[in-house]
């Protein structure tokens, strides 16, 4: 059987650190996707938030639009499009759009999101974010691969309509986020591998590659090679929890009940424990053995967590030099 190539990307969420403007985050998603194409890494993911500071950027779709218009190689995704709190029609119409100006770089990640108020903002129906994804997601299929679709409800239901640009397949590829078993099983009746959660640490992932049963899952962790593994575990955590701390706090729920969020330290302290932070051979082991132990062929990296958009440059660059490469080569020999 043949093994699937490695494909390496960087997972950018627009973070907002403490003293940055929105701007200033949104500047750096835009430099940090041009220096991962240039440094070699194959895919770009961004993420989509609503009303807070975890994330800046609340259109995914708007924004892997911009940045396929100035990259020329590297494929681009959203991670992810929610699909609850918008018309799986009308995400279809602007990936297939996306999916012929850009010749086949764009992918589609969805996912249901959460309980958040912008469920209530966007007008979405009491009870969607529990049950209704399975419909979105199938409506949102149905619409990339064929010329016409039709919603018989319960949620969305319209006469059989022409869907332009009419798709040249099956329209870009699909990715589903999945944080639970549920998604996890939704996604494999319809053959969408998964997307993988930063959260999540080796066992959790490989638990949920193993349920699923099929190919092509994207894992997301975090990323930072300094000299030193102490240097670089002292720079996250001087600088991630400025940016969970407040960024967790502002998620808001849509039935108005309290929010219990993540110790912003306690979360950091995880997630260097669990992904590439330190040394370049500390990076290199550690993700060899992300691999080995999930069967994971596509993984992405937060390379903000400095909260420095030179810092972030200067990491994207270290770690497609002295981690990517190195063990690509030895994963090809």
């Amino acid at each position: 059987m043949r093994t699937e190539a490695l494909r390496f990307g960087v997972f950018l969420p627009s973070a907002q650190f403490a003293g940055m403007t929105a701007t200033q985050a949104l500047d750096a998603t835009l430099a940090t996707a041009v220096a991962a194409e240039q440094a070699g890494f194959d895919e770009v993911w961004v993420a989509e938030h609503h009303f807070q500071s975890y994330g800046v950027c609340p259109s995914a779709i708007t924004m892997a639009a911009h940045l396929l218009g100035v990259t020329r190689r590297v494929a681009v995704g959203t991670a992810v499009t929610v699909l609850t709190s918008q018309h799986p029609v009308a995400v279809a119409e602007q990936a297939l759009l996306l999916d012929q100006i850009s010749r086949g770089r764009f992918r589609l990640g969805v996912g249901r999101g959460g309980p958040w108020v912008d469920l209530q903002v966007f007008g979405a129906p009491a009870g969607a974010f529990e049950s209704g994804f399975a419909e979105s997601l199938d409506l949102l299929l149905a619409a990339l691969s064929g010329r016409t679709v039709a919603g018989s409800g319960p949620r969305f239901t319209f006469p059989p309509v022409q869907v332009v640009p009419s798709g040249t397949g099956s329209g870009p590829p699909v990715v589903v986020a999945a944080t639970s078993p549920d998604t996890v099983d939704v996604a494999a009746r319809r053959g969408l591998p998964l997307l993988l959660g930063m959260h999540a640490d080796d066992a959790e992932k490989a638990a949920a590659v193993a349920r699923h049963g099929g190919a092509g899952h994207v894992g997301v962790g975090v990323a930072f090679v300094a000299d030193t593994d102490a240097e670089a575990e002292g720079v996250l955590r001087a600088a991630l929890p400025r940016w969970l701390g407040p960024g967790l706090a502002s998620y808001r729920r849509a039935d108005g009940r309290a929010h219990r969020t993540r110790d912003p330290h306690a979360y950091t302290e995880h997630l260097i424990g669990i992904h590439p932070v330190g040394s370049a051979q500390r990076c290199r082991e550690r993700l060899a053995a992300t691999l080995d132990a999930t069967g994971l062929r596509r993984v992405s990296f937060l390379v903000e967590g400095a909260g420095d958009p030179a810092r972030t440059l200067e990491n994207v660059r270290r770690l497609a030099v002295e981690v990517l490469e190195p063990l690509r080569a030895q994963r090809a020999g």
